[in-house]
């Protein structure tokens, strides 16, 4: 029983120290939001929160004007959208 005590005030994961990264995984701010889901919406709902992008820290709502897409029928054609405005590779840290 005194083992399963000391497990639980130990973290699970081992957090690093090195610089922390800004905005939200776009993954995060997807799982946020149920589909269908009308380009609209998304905005009026998520357009102000920030994502993390290769180049730092966006607004969705910026990132998605640059998109022509106006229905996310899935969670997936709503992260392919971003995904193909931002890009995908490492995210920048301050």
């Amino acid at each position: 029983m005194a083992d399963d005590e000391e497990a639980e005030d130990e973290p699970a994961v081992e957090l690093g120290s090195g610089a922390s990264v800004e905005g939200a995984p776009v993954a995060r701010v997807a799982s946020r939001l149920k589909y269908p889901q009308q380009k609209s919406r998304v905005l009026e709902l998520e357009g102000d929160s920030e994502i993390r992008t290769p180049e730092g820290p966006r607004t969705l709502a910026d990132v998605l004007e640059e998109d022509d897409t106006t229905y996310f029928d899935t969670r997936q054609s709503f992260v392919d959208a971003v995904q193909g405005v931002v890009g995908d590779g490492p995210v920048a840290t301050e």
